[in-house]
């Protein structure tokens, strides 16, 4: 887990530098996978961060815990010898020893928690590369997928396809498998030790292998990655994702927003009806909606005034976004 803890830091420093290269991206954000609020790219590469920041402290707090040496609790009992556990255990790097004999020889909480974490920094893996494979499809056209990390069809010349993507998102299958794998194996052994617990390793070493090589294959990947600002700037058009500031600036004027809610999905149908976006209806239509709306509105609706009126702690808009950065490089330099 040392070794991760060095991968999982390397990958955050990765995630921040793509973040303060296009920290000025403006892309839609989604839920539900739907078209939701305009977002900053460096807001959205900054929660993956937060992410892998998250699996670095949990393997810190990890070690405090599995750094035990065994060394001295015999086959169950304990050892009739004049031995120096604690000595032996500092010599090789531990942070202390047992502090139940039987709980030595029959504990596997260290390799379960290894597996855990290992399952969890999988899973962040496998979220960032599903959304890489969704952007790098050209109905999207997000992110320009590196040679290095890509491959042709066998038939189709044109294809581009995120094979490394794909194959570190499959790579959850196996450590998920592990880790259920030796909790059913720990689940009805009865006290201290029993042959069972052979089965520990070979699981354990393939987790192991299999989330190191991930991580240095993601950090590579990510750092080869460019992204397309025109085509995020210009889906951020489609699907309305200025709604929500429309009703704000209902609400602004004094209207519940239960209120402006279901007024703004009035002019949504209305632009809808009329194939435009809510920014291009002419201000008398908008007054037919509501009589409150005023030329002020059009100033509103540009995707870069929908992400700068964010205001709360760690929000998408530019000013929360450098900060998010300050704190990142902070962390980092302490890391």
């Amino acid at each position: 887990m040392v070794a991760w803890l060095s991968l999982c830091l390397g990958l955050c420093l990765s995630f921040v530098k793509q973040a303060r290269k296009n920290i000025d991206v403006i892309l839609p954000g989604y839920t539900h996978l739907q078209p939701a609020q305009p977002t900053l790219l460096a807001q959205h590469l900054l929660a993956y961060a937060n992410m892998f920041k998250r699996d670095a402290e949990r393997i810190r707090d990890s070690l405090k815990r599995v750094r035990v040496s065994p060394l001295g609790a015999a086959a169950l009992c304990g050892s009739p010898y004049p031995l120096d556990p604690l000595s032996v255990a500092r010599e090789l790097g531990f942070d202390g020893i047992y502090a139940n004999s039987m709980d030595a020889v029959s504990d596997r909480d260290f390799a379960l928690e290894a597996q855990f974490i290992g399952a969890v920094i999988q899973t962040h893996i496998s979220r960032f590369c599903e959304e890489i494979i969704i952007w790098a499809n050209p109905s999207f056209g997000f992110v320009r997928l590196p040679d290095a990390f890509s491959t042709g069809s066998s038939i189709m010349p044109q294809k581009k396809n995120p094979d490394a993507a794909e194959l570190a998102r499959g790579k959850c299958g196996r450590v998920y498998g592990n880790l259920i794998a030796l909790l059913t194996l720990m689940k009805g052994l009865p006290l201290s030790y029993n042959k069972d617990m052979q089965e520990d390793k070979e699981g354990f070493f393939d987790t192991d292998e299999t989330v190191s090589s991930s991580l240095k294959i993601m950090r590579a990947f990510l750092d080869a990655l460019e992204f397309n600002a025109d085509k995020m700037l210009a889906a951020c058009k489609t699907g309305y994702l200025n709604a929500t500031e429309f009703a704000d600036y209902l609400a602004e004027k004094g209207l519940p927003f239960r209120e402006a809610h279901k007024i703004t999905g009035q002019a949504v149908a209305l632009a809808e009806s009329l194939g435009k976006g809510l920014e291009d209806l002419d201000l008398e239509a908008m007054k037919k909606i509501h009589a409150s709306i005023e030329e002020d509105i059009y100033k509103r609706l540009s995707p870069e005034a929908c992400v700068s009126r964010r205001q709360t702690p760690g929000c998408a808009s530019p000013a929360s976004v450098r900060r998010q950065l300050a704190d990142f490089d902070e962390w980092l330099a302490g890391s």
